[in-house]
């Protein structure tokens, strides 16, 4: 893998998941750590941790192919070098149709779910939004991540939300759940698992609010500059066997995760 030259990744994890009983991929497939709790993060000693990260090892060994984590990279530089083709792998991934232009994906490998909460202390006023469009006339600000989709109500609501200044944005869950913590915002949305686990490391209680947004399949998705067709039925097959045979829903359920 060649990488630009103001780019330096240091491997912090080589796994040779090797099945004897399965074909194994064309080629080692490279990650990067990022720091998603409870998906992916670096645990005490350094090393990558996580659902997603148990997910992926689990299916890499039982396919018998190669998965190379790399030294963390910021959201923006790690799209670009998957753009780039210097990183071949992204997690959590949702298929749509302008993406598989460039990429493959796998089947689903768990479920994401993206819903709004408040301070427990609060969410019961908040228990009657049922559109975005209702935080405008409620006065209601929404504390929102910066970046991805967050379902077609949301979308069509974002203008009319900046116009009414009914939504401020946030980089990361540490940044929402401190700017919710010092009353910046009244609601925060956001991925479920991901915003409850930084509540609690933040020792703020909040609640979910009924509201849907959106509850969505995610996939291991493939650079199709380095994988082959052959490497997605492989994977895809050790992700059926590990269905059936429960290896994956334990691991989701340690996470309290479907």
């Amino acid at each position: 893998m060649t990488l630009s030259p103001n780019v330096r990744l240091a491997p912090l994890a080589l796994w040779l998941l090797t099945g004897a009983a399965h074909a194994a991929c064309s080629k080692p497939f490279t990650m990067a750590l990022e720091t998603w709790p409870p998906y992916v993060y670096a645990d005490a000693a350094g090393k990558p941790a996580g659902l997603d990260v148990e997910l992926a090892q689990a299916v890499f060994r039982e396919a018998g192919c190669t998965l190379i984590i790399t030294g963390e990279v910021p959201r923006k530089r790690r799209l670009k070098m998957y753009e780039d083709g210097e990183l071949t792998l992204l997690l959590a991934a949702s298929d749509t149709p302008e993406r598989e232009k460039t990429s493959y994906f796998t089947l689903p490998y768990r479920h994401e779910i993206t819903a709004l909460v408040a301070l427990t202390s609060k969410a019961p006023q908040y228990a009657d939004i049922h559109h975005f469009a209702d935080l405008g006339s409620r006065k209601v600000l929404l504390l929102s991540p910066n970046t991805d989709w967050y379902g077609q109500d949301y979308a069509d609501n974002l203008p009319a939300m900046r116009a009414s200044a009914s939504v401020a944005f946030f980089e990361d869950f540490q940044q929402g759940i401190r700017m919710l913590k010092a009353g910046h915002g009244d609601i925060m949305l956001g991925d479920l698992a991901a915003l409850l686990w930084e509540a609690r490391k933040q020792d703020l209680s909040v609640q979910e609010l009924p509201m849907p947004v959106v509850s969505d399949e995610v996939h291991f998705m493939l650079s199709r500059r380095a994988a082959t067709d052959t490497d997605i039925a492989t994977l895809n097959a050790a992700i059926s066997r590990l269905e059936k045979n429960g290896v994956l829903p334990q691991i989701r359920n340690r996470y309290g995760v479907r």
